[in-house]
């Protein structure tokens, strides 16, 4: 698996925390995007351009909630960016909804919770063709009519 991961620099330490801890785990290829640049939009973008071009497989971006950097790579036709708090909506965000970027809070959310978010997000997979799919295929299409 390749993945693309950036941050804002509030967010500088919870990155290099999350790239040691995926490699320990194995889990592929991992470039950093960086974490200069104080506007995380810019980084945020190059992240969701990167996974949305299918050079990445997945994304992480990281700010001090997240929100921004969610916002963001939305931005972005062919990324779907979600903010995950949770063990469970970190597996739903890849089960139900096929979103291929991570987006999480370095001030909200602790180390071990990043660590697990990132575990439910990495090794979960959409299945195409379960319930969801339909719901999906809505988003995808009004994506790709819009981004003309």
């Amino acid at each position: 698996m390749k993945i693309a991961i950036g941050c804002d620099p509030n967010a500088q330490e919870a990155k290099e925390e999350l790239i040691k801890y995926m490699e320990q785990k194995n889990y592929g290829e991992i470039t950093d995007f960086g974490s200069d640049d104080p506007i995380y939009a810019n980084t945020a973008i190059k992240v969701a351009e990167a996974v949305a071009s299918k050079e990445y497989d997945r994304g992480i971006l990281i700010c001090g909630t997240g929100i921004g950097v969610s916002i963001a790579a939305n931005k972005v036709s062919g990324a779907y960016a979600a903010l995950l708090s949770d063990v469970y909506s970190a597996e739903r965000a890849r089960l139900s909804n096929d979103a291929n970027i991570a987006c999480m809070g370095a001030f909200t959310t602790g180390g071990k919770v990043r660590e697990k978010l990132v575990d439910a997000f990495l090794t979960n997979e959409f299945v195409p063709g379960c319930a969801s799919q339909p719901k999906v295929d809505a988003f995808v299409a009004y994506d790709k009519e819009h981004s003309k």
